[in-house]
């Protein structure tokens, strides 16, 4: 009976943390990195498509990022695109192809981007706990109605309990490896 709320548990946790990982590939490290741009949609022909579904986008170098539109016709959209993302940074179009120089961080720029980690990590630990807080309600009620004891009660919110430990911290593993990643110069 507790097993369907522990498997519950672990898949909705694990969908937490998935989607926190990618919220953390997004911010910017002191590389170039072309995850930053997986958010940004380009108007192709009236449709909004994902940049690398119009585009190559490569990594020649660690501190420069190139984007070549599949149709010459679409470096227009792409840069505006990318200007409209607003991440920071400025495309150069040399009329055939699109350069972004990534500049260094700084270091005061550094910390702003840990805090965003550190709220990111916290957003996602809400999130954990929320699913351990319905699943703690579901046990709870299914000994109210008498299909589990009490005993068996208290087990599984114990197991519930593990399993939201282990998640948490695996969250602050992966905050902590941003955050070195981030104040690595």
């Amino acid at each position: 009976m507790l097993d369907q709320q522990y498997k519950d548990a672990k898949s909705r946790m694990a969908q937490a943390v998935q989607k926190f990982s990618g919220e953390l590939s997004k911010v910017r490290t002191g590389r170039a990195s072309l995850a930053i741009f997986d958010g940004i949609k380009v108007d192709y022909y009236g449709a909004p498509t994902p940049i690398n579904q119009v585009a190559a986008l490569a990594n020649p170098e660690p501190n420069l990022i190139t984007i070549q539109p599949w149709e010459p016709s679409m470096l227009g959209a792409v840069e505006k695109s990318i200007l409209a993302a607003n991440i920071g940074l400025t495309p150069n179009n040399d009329g055939s192809i699109i350069r972004i120089s990534v500049p260094p961080l700084t270091e005061e720029r550094r910390k702003e981007y840990v805090k965003q980690v550190h709220k990111l990590g916290e957003a996602a630990k809400t999130a954990v706990r929320n699913v351990r807080r319905d699943v703690n309600d579901q046990i709870k009620a299914l000994e109210k109605e008498k299909e589990i004891s009490q005993d068996d009660m208290h087990r599984g919110l114990d197991e519930v309990q593990k399993i939201t430990d282990a998640r948490v911290g695996e969250i602050d593993k992966m905050v902590k490896g941003k955050e070195d990643e981030i104040m690595a110069v």
